[in-house]
Formats: structure tokens, C-alpha cells, sequence
């Protein structure tokens, strides 16, 4: 018998301490309760630039990208007032999220009107893993991340674009992963992170307000639907200057770039007109068991954040991102012209050093001694403990 769907939406106790103390702190007034209205979140990332804020905005930006991020910022405000029911904890990440993201976008628009050459680095064509949330993207990245010849992002990287001295960014994120293993000690067992480790681009494209990281941790669906229905083109434009500035900051420039989005299988055409010269990597795994661990994943998210959590609700949105994400990939892939590689999930499983061969056979790249030394090491320190501690950890929420 299938266990219990409601073990879904199970909170670790110290999330649910965490919100009820934040609630009766902003009740008492002991905190001030977090703003989430646009404007409220632009006036406190602009304080440090002063009157140099408008400038910063602009930031080698065009008219259009820097439209497009007003309004997705109002729009997606908006949803989470109307939409989401957030619980105080909720509220808190939201605001963190949001306001970090307004910080970051006023400090990357400085950066680069005092160093315009970033935005104008040459990058080598990218190897690009594509395929649904859940599907064996995450193995496939790492695993080609970890060959010599090639560049990958990091997480404090991800998440901290802004290039920092001293490895401040790397301190950051670690303090961050902490706080983040402390509210929701299962998220490590299923998608492990580090400070310094293989991380996907995800934050970037979020950093423009992509749709996808928000609508996996929040009901908005009003703010999901206006998105998927808008030209994406600004959100990558905003992905390519970052990916430009990481590469040049990071002496990455002239080794291929290792990409992994799940999102990208929604706006794959978008993405190969930027990279027109990329190698494909595609990720395929049975549809049922991708639904459900992506909504395992974006229950336990949701539930971390608000009380009234639908998981019918959950289901319905991820049964439509992967009809959506399988009918534009296709509609991409049908005109695309160069390297494409398919890795079958089970395949992996079975025998990842045959995959990986063929992988690199079909995009025409050449699997060193090295790269197969580096590769093995990975798959040893991945270890299938991270499956077990997963179901684990949702059976303790569940006995919360």
C-alpha cells in the first residue's frame, strides 16, 4: 500500500517554531514585519547607491530588460499577497529572496557601468544539460562538471553573482546552507549543497524573476501563468551578462561552461539563440516518476512556507510544467541543427560509465583518463545514502 500523500506536507518542528516565534514578534512588535510591496524593496536596495541608484539600474541594460523586471517584480508582489497564504516564515524567505534579488540586480547594473568589458567577455560554446526537474539532470552536471576541460558554476557563485574579495561570497552561502539545513533538514538529503560545490544556474535566471524557482516553493499561479505566457529573451539576456561576468572574474572564459537548468527545457529556443554554437545534453526519465518527485520536492517546500498547502493543487501545476517543458523542448529541438546527446535516467543507474562514453561520443568531445578519474571520485562520494536519507527524513516530518 502507497503511503500516505499527507506526509507531503510535513514541517520539521523547527520550522514550525521558527514561524510561530516570528509571528508573535511582529504581533508584539518586538521585529518589524517584512514589506513586500515593489517599491518598499527598491527603496532599501537603493540606499547604499544613493543617486546613483537610477544609473545602477540601467546598468548596460536595455529599456526593455529593465521594463520587464518592473513588472515581473509587481506582478510576482502581488501574487504572493493575493496567492501564496504565506505563514510568518514563509513571509521572512519571500522578503529574503525578493529583497536580496533587488540588491543584487542594483549591484550587478554598477558593476558593470564601471567595468563594462565583462558583459562583452567571449565565452566557449557551452555543453547545455537539459531535461525535467527529477529526471537525472543533477548526476549528468555533476558528472560533466567534474571533467578538467571543462568549467562549472559554484554555488556561492550562484547565489552571490556579485564578484566579492576574500571569499566572502563562499562564507555567505555556507552561513546561509546552514541556517537553510536547520529549517529544512530534508532538502540536503535529496538535492545536496555546498558552498563551494557544482551548483546550476538557476539563482541567475531567477535573478531576472523567472518564474520557475518561485512557483516550486509557492502557490502563485496567476504569476506563473503571466509568466510562461511572456519572451523570456530579457530574463536570458540577464543570464548571459552573468554567466559573462562569472566566467571573466573566474578565469573560465575559454573552457566550456557546463549548464543545468530544469527550466531551460521550457525555454529552449530562447536559450539556443544565445548559444547558437552549444552541445546538448538531454535527460530523459519516465514521466510518473519525475511528477512525483517533483511534487515531493515542491510540497515540502510549500509546506515549510504556508499552513494551507493544496497537494492536488501541486500535482496539477507540475503535471502542466512537464506537458509544457516536453511540448517546447520539442518544438526547439525539431529546427536545432547541432550536438545532442540523450541520457536515459535508467541507463545511468545501470551503468553511468557506458553513458557517459556514449555521451561524449555523440557530442564529438574527447573523455580523457583524467575526466573518467574525476568522474568516478563523484559518483563514490555521491553514494546512494542520500536516496535513503531522504525517505527517512520525510517519514521523521511525518511523525512530527
Amino acid at each position: 500500500m502507497a503511503p500516505p500523500r499527507d506526509h507531503l506536507l510535513a514541517r520539521s518542528p523547527l520550522a514550525q517554531r521558527a514561524s510561530a516565534f516570528l509571528g508573535r514578534a511582529w504581533a508584539r512588535g518586538w521585529l518589524p514585519a517584512p514589506d513586500l510591496d515593489p517599491d518598499a524593496l527598491w527603496a532599501l536596495a537603493a540606499k547604499p547607491h544613493g543617486a546613483r541608484a537610477e544609473a545602477a539600474e540601467q546598468g548596460g541594460r536595455s529599456a526593455e530588460d529593465v521594463a520587464d523586471f518592473r513588472v515581473r517584480l509587481e506582478r510576482l508582489c502581488a501574487a504572493l499577497q493575493a496567492e501564496a497564504d504565506l505563514n510568518p516564515l514563509g513571509r521572512a524567505m519571500a522578503w529574503g529572496q525578493l529583497s536580496r534579488v533587488v540588491k543584487n540586480r542594483l549591484a550587478l547594473g554598477a558593476l558593470w557601468q564601471a567595468r563594462p568589458e565583462l558583459r562583452d567577455t567571449r565565452l566557449a560554446p557551452p555543453i547545455i544539460v537539459v531535461g525535467h526537474m527529477r529526471s537525472g539532470t543533477t548526476r549528468i552536471h555533476q558528472l560533466l562538471a567534474a571533467d578538467p576541460a571543462h568549467a562549472h558554476t559554484r554555488y556561492c557563485d550562484a547565489y552571490h553573482p556579485v564578484p566579492a574579495p576574500l571569499g566572502l561570497n563562499r562564507v555567505k552561502a555556507a552561513l546561509e546552507l546552514a541556517l537553510l539545513g536547520w529549517l529544512n533538514p530534508w532538502m540536503q538529503t535529496i538535492h545536496p549543497m555546498e558552498a563551494s560545490a557544482v551548483e546550476e544556474e538557476l539563482a541567475w535566471i531567477s535573478a531576472a524573476l523567472h518564474h520557475s524557482i518561485y512557483e516550486s516553493q509557492w502557490h502563485i499561479p496567476a504569476y506563473s501563468a503571466w509568466s510562461e505566457g511572456r519572451d523570456p529573451a530579457p530574463i536570458y539576456r540577464e543570464f548571459l551578462r552573468i554567466l559573462k561576468t562569472d566566467a571573466a572574474t573566474r578565469g573560465l572564459a575559454e573552457r566550456p561552461r557546463v549548464l543545468k537548468v530544469p527550466a531551460f527545457a521550457e525555454d529552449l529556443a530562447t536559450l539556443l539563440a544565445l548559444f547558437p554554437d552549444a552541445r546538448l545534453v538531454i535527460a530523459e526519465r519516465d514521466h510518473a516518476a519525475v511528477l512525483r518527485s517533483a511534487v515531493s520536492l515542491a510540497a515540502n517546500q510549500m509546506a515549510l512556507q504556508s499552513d494551507s498547502c493544496d497537494l492536488a493543487k501541486i500535482e496539477a501545476r507540475w503535471r502542466h510544467k512537464i506537458a509544457l517543458r516536453e511540448a517546447r523542448m520539442a518544438a526547439a529541438l525539431a529546427g536545432w541543427q547541432g550536438p545532442v546527446a540523450r541520457l536515459a535516467f535508467d541507463a545511468l543507474e545501470a551503468d553511468w560509465e557506458g553513458a557517459i562514453r556514449r555521451c561524449y561520443a555523440e557530442l564529438g568531445l574527447a573523455l580523457t583518463p583524467e575526466a573518467l578519474a574525476a568522474m568516478r571520485k563523484v559518483m563514490a562520494a555521491s553514494a546512494d545514502g542520500h536516496h535513503h536519507a531522504h525517505a527517512a527524513q520525510l517519514a521523521r516530518f511525518a511523525g512530527a
